[in-house]
């Protein structure tokens, strides 16, 4: 699942959160508007642990803009 999860209209497909309702565009527009803002983002995954979802944007500088 983890290649996709930032992919358009993505839901993991397990019985066990087929309840969960939702399209599937949040982390995909996540992704757009971070990396848009010259960001990056990215996951880690444990089996049975959980995610984490880290990013980082770049720092403002004034005489740049």
């Amino acid at each position: 699942d983890l290649p996709f999860i930032f992919d358009k209209f993505y839901r993991v497909k397990q019985k066990s959160r087929s309840h969960i309702a939702g399209t599937g565009l949040g982390l995909s527009i996540v992704k757009f508007i971070i990396e848009s803002h010259g960001g990056k983002i990215d996951l880690e995954s444990k089996e049975g642990k959980g995610t984490t979802i880290g990013f980082g944007l770049p720092i403002f500088q004034r005489d740049k803009v």
